[in-house]
């Protein structure tokens, strides 16, 4: 029976190891309320204040600052920085088409947020987070080597590349080093990479180069098992490992970056002078999360502050070399004694019973007392037979199941996260695609301009757009994209802006601007996506109004009176499907009349039963509405979410409203 336990012990000791440590640490999560260390997330609060990430430099440049001003010892960014701020003058630019030349010309000339943000780090004692990656990108800028000395463990981490940050940024900073941190096969971090190898050159860990700064120490020595950075010695394992003991990170230690950039009252002023700060981020969709032997989830910024914490104060875990042959030692020694149960009375049961108890609570009394890991469930497997083999398996199998199930949980966390976070971006590309609607409202005093958008949760590709391209004449455009998501989002942005670009020239003929929006999305299409549009131009002077319909939804007429008419459009496919002669369509305004444009969204809109909200419904609803337009599109979207009940929508709710006034 013995033998038994030793195929199970050589087979799943690993794993009943880890359960066994992992629960030494719930039992005794390390205590953190002394630690130096604080962590200034940016939060969903900080992203309601300052906006959608990611933020221009111009914020992180503004928190360094505050940081610094209140004498932080070391500045470290959990975040990358490999491409440059995508709110530079230049980019903002290349959104808007359609600004004067010479306001462009003025804001092009702007200085960039990097080289204001590089100043600032320049300044300050700031350490960025890289990244060992498969490959770096093209162009990037050799990378100074790393202040270690001594020969790396030959099973470190290592990665072919390393990601640096812009060199603005990247060149005056004090300190690099790699964020990358592997959690072990169950999916739980249990360790931390004190040093790794990247392009084939030694680099530190995030933490340590953190530490070294904080410390103020000129190199980092390899010796063997172990780190010596300043007057510390920090163990090691094969692959250049800190084990770490885990604690809950204190509330009052994590600080919200809107409260730095507000300089929010309840935080004191030595809240971070002489500390190690961590910036990093934990909001919506943005965050990385890990998870440890004492909880399913962590941010990722959290669990480094945690190492810092733990090289600068002495918080690690040992497993030394010679926790195996002693376990092996202790196993032998305890089934030697188990059996002689089976010759000896109850008083050397009761002696033996007694040993194995203590095998435990010496392994507890080395963790909580000397940080040492070293594990009792081998030797009281081998030693307790057939009972205690099976026993102690199912336990460890048992932690196994639950581990398993722990990291399901994480990973569909982490999935969602990172969906969250496309959602965002889906987003925040859709609406800072489209006018506002005060600028819609002030076109010309002859027509009275109205549109709103709401996004969908899955997000779909909607826009709208109208701008005066003559003095008589008035643009105005009304389009879905096919598919959901970032694709579709993007897809809508070039769609958005060849509209936008073909309203700008001004043509008189709005077939000549279907024809070369459809040529410009068939070029390169290779998603396989398409867009529906009606593209009109009114002529102010006339109230005629002339249209191509691309596959929309047919617009509604409004009388003076409060007529409501469906106006049939012949129309053509979306573009981007095929080369089409689309037709010339056309009706006239008359004064107090209302041109009606919505997308699929309003009348496919459904409720609980599955109903659909219809074409024919939107005729009854705004039958006797002669308001402005702002009260034609608010009513519409009124009684859209009204018809849906709390049903989510499934689709981007898009309503315009052109009202001719003579």
């Amino acid at each position: 029976m013995s033998l038994i336990a030793v195929f199970i012990t050589l087979t799943l000791g690993e794993r009943m190891q880890r359960g066994v440590f992992d629960s030494w640490q719930e039992f005794r999560p390390r205590d953190l309320s002394q630690s130096d260390v604080r962590v200034v997330l940016i939060d969903n609060e900080s992203i309601e204040m300052v906006g959608s990430w990611p933020w221009s430099r111009y914020y992180l440049a503004r928190l360094t600052e505050e940081l610094a001003a209140r004498k932080a010892k070391v500045i470290a960014f959990d975040i990358f920085f490999p491409e440059h701020d995508q709110l530079g003058p230049a980019n903002f630019v290349s959104l808007y088409p359609e600004l004067n030349p010479d306001i462009a010309a003025k804001v092009r000339a702007l200085e960039p947020m990097d080289q204001f943000f590089g100043k600032v780090i320049g300044a300050a004692p700031v350490v960025l987070g890289h990244a060992g990656v498969d490959e770096a990108p093209e162009g990037q800028a050799p990378i100074a080597d790393a202040p270690i000395d001594g020969t790396l463990p030959k099973a470190v981490d290592s990665w072919p590349a390393e990601l640096a940050a812009i060199p603005e940024l990247d060149d005056v900073a004090l300190g690099h080093g790699l964020v990358n941190v592997k959690p072990e096969s169950d999916g739980i971090v249990r360790s931390i990479p004190l040093v790794m190898r990247a392009a084939g050159k030694p680099r530190p860990g995030f933490a340590l180069e953190i530490a070294r700064d904080a410390l103020d120490a000129e190199t980092i020595a390899v010796a063997g098992s172990s780190i010596g950075l300043d007057s510390r010695r920090i163990p090691m394992d094969h692959r250049g490992r800190m084990r770490l003991h885990f604690g809950a990170f204190p509330a009052d230690k994590i600080i919200s970056a809107a409260d730095v950039l507000g300089d929010a009252k309840h935080l004191k002023p030595d809240t971070f002078a002489g500390k190690a700060v961590l910036i990093g981020l934990s909001a919506d969709g943005t965050s990385d999360i890990a998870a440890t032997p004492i909880g399913a989830e962590e941010f990722g910024p959290l669990v480094q502050a945690q190492a810092v914490d733990a090289i600068l104060r002495g918080g690690w875990l040992e497993r030394p070399a010679w926790a195996g042959p002693a376990e092996w030692a202790a196993a032998a020694l305890l089934a030697l004694l188990a059996l002689g149960s089976a010759i000896f009375g109850r008083a050397y049961r009761i002696f033996v019973a007694a040993i194995f108890l203590s095998v435990p609570i010496l392994s507890w009394f080395a963790f909580a007392n000397a940080k040492l890991l070293l594990d009792p469930a081998r030797p009281l497997l081998v030693g307790g037979g057939a009972v205690a083999g099976v026993a102690l398996g199912l336990f460890a199998l048992a932690r196994i199941d639950r581990e398993r199930l722990r990291d399901t949980l994480v990973q569909e966390r982490i999935v969602a996260a990172e969906n969250e976070g496309e959602l965002h971006a889906a987003r925040a590309i859709q609406i800072a695609m489209v006018p506002p609607r005060s600028r819609l409202r002030n076109l010309d005093p002859r027509v009275d301009i109205d549109a709103l958008l709401e996004p969908a949760k899955s997000v779909g590709g909607d826009f709208y757009d109208a701008m005066k391209i003559a003095d008589d004449r008035i643009g105005f455009a009304i389009a879905d994209v096919t598919g959901k998501g970032v694709p579709a989002a993007l897809f809508m942005a070039m769609s958005k802006a060849l509209t936008s670009a073909a309203l700008s020239r001004m043509e008189a003929d709005p077939v000549t601007m279907a024809e070369a929006i459809n040529a410009e999305l068939l070029k390169d299409n290779s998603e396989a996506m398409s867009v529906t549009m009606i593209l009109g131009i009114l002529d102010l002077a006339t109230g005629e109004v002339r249209m191509v319909c691309a596959g929309h939804e047919d617009p509604l007429l409004i009388s003076a009176t409060g007529e409501a008419t469906r106006v049939r459009l012949d129309g053509g496919p979306p573009f981007s499907i095929t080369e089409f002669p689309y037709p010339r369509e056309a009706l006239k305004l008359r004064p107090g009349e209302t041109l009606v444009l919505v997308t699929d969204g309003v009348t496919e809109a459904q409720n609980a039963q599955g109903a659909l909200f219809g074409s024919d419904r939107i005729l009854s609803e705004i039958r006797a509405k002669t308001g402005s337009a702002v009260e034609i599109c608010e009513n519409i979207r009124v009684k859209v979410r009204e018809f849906e009940d709390g049903t989510e929508a499934t689709d981007d709710l898009t309503v315009m409203a052109v009202r001719y006034l003579g």
